[in-house]
């Protein structure tokens, strides 16, 4: 009898430390990722991660195969890894996760091939071009129990979880009564976006308008940020062709106003400020913040004599200034999303809300009363 406990303890700390030793493992391992799509500016983010330890890049998803040796070659990968059917790759690579960098309009296609597979998917932003597609898109990353994410270059910011911070956890501006957000640049075409860029990102269907879309999803995201997920009572836009002859088919300048019960954001959104920005004021009745840049930020309330000047850092605030690492934190459970996290699929389906409602209010001249 004895010996068999002993026999019996044995065994069972051999195998609680042996899945405690491949918990561990599985943590430690690269994640396995795909590219899909490497149309848009911004896939040197991801290409960059060639060769780091947390991910291994197993596929990349192109078309345009000319455009797909040109990145092969600058980024030093392997050209047998570059597919031009996607299915295909998913099926002979079997990636745990995949990251989007072509048209908006193409996300939808490719959450329709990874979700069944059980493949978690980040997407640049905005989430989708309408409604439409986002419902879709919901309905799979649910029904396949996927995380879908999607990136922001201000969800990196320390002044965007500083900003958070001081208006629901500090109360430092009491109630938020009106926040103004700018976002954009002098144009994709000015600031010498590529020409496979620049193909989609002026296409009416491929992103789905212009300055609305391409900068407005930024306010939208950050003011369902700040409220928490509370979806507004109407959308109010008027969008502008300041260059018609850069941008014949869609928008250059977009001003939206989203309404709250108690509240209002004006978003500000244009491919014609003189320098890029990105920047955020919040004004709630007794102080307000001021987010210049990324670290830079202006605070004063009403027991205050004047501004308070800061410069936060990921030192001083909890934020991930890696897209990549969140990503990989959420599939391994290191991180849990709100419903209104910046990333969250439920953020995103506002954002395209609140997107699709000021493209129709620009349409038709008058405010879009959001249905519940």
């Amino acid at each position: 009898m004895i010996r068999f406990k002993k026999t019996y303890l044995f065994l069972t700390l051999f195998f609680l430390t042996l899945v405690t030793l491949q918990a561990q493992d599985t943590a430690q391992k690269p994640i396995r990722m795909v590219v899909v799509g490497m149309t848009h500016g911004h896939v040197g983010l991801i290409l960059n991660k060639i060769g780091q330890p947390d991910i291994q890049l197993v596929g990349f998803y192109e078309p345009n195969r000319e455009l797909a040796l040109r990145f092969a070659k600058q980024y030093h990968f392997d050209e047998k890894l570059i597919y031009d059917n996607l299915d295909k790759m998913l099926d002979a690579v079997k990636p745990e996760a995949a990251v989007a960098f072509g048209s908006i309009y193409e996300h939808m296609a490719m959450v329709e091939a990874c979700a069944p597979r059980g493949i978690h998917v980040m997407v640049e932003k905005p989430l989708a071009t309408n409604m439409e597609h986002a419902n879709k898109m919901q309905q799979l990353a649910q029904k396949y129990h996927i995380f879908l994410l999607t990136d922001f270059e201000t969800s990196w910011y320390p002044s965007t979880a500083k900003s958070y911070q001081l208006v629901n956890d500090s109360n430092f501006v009491g109630k938020v009564r009106k926040v103004v957000i700018h976002d954009g640049h002098n144009g994709p075409k000015e600031i010498g976006c590529n020409k496979e860029f620049l193909d989609w990102l002026t296409d009416p269907i491929q992103n789905g308008g212009g300055a609305l879309i391409d900068f407005g999803c930024y306010g939208a995201n950050l003011m369902t940020y700040l409220k928490k997920g509370q979806e507004p009572i109407s959308v109010t836009a008027v969008t502008r062709q300041f260059k018609p002859e850069v941008y014949p088919k869609v928008d250059d300048d977009a001003t939206i106003i989203v309404s709250y019960p108690e509240s209002e954001c004006i978003i500000q959104a244009s491919w014609n400020w003189p320098i890029s920005r990105k920047d955020m004021e919040i004004y709630g009745e007794t102080g307000y913040v001021l987010a210049d840049n990324n670290t830079d930020m202006r605070l004063r309330n009403q027991k205050m004599d004047a501004d308070s000047k800061i410069k936060v850092t990921s030192k001083d605030v909890a934020v991930y200034e890696d897209p990549f690492a969140y990503f990989i934190g959420v599939i391994r459970g290191k991180i849990k999303m709100t419903n209104y996290d910046l990333y969250s699929l439920e953020n995103n389906m506002t954002v395209v809300k609140i997107l699709d409602a000021a493209r129709e209010s620009a349409k038709i001249g008058k405010a879009v009363v959001l249905k519940k």
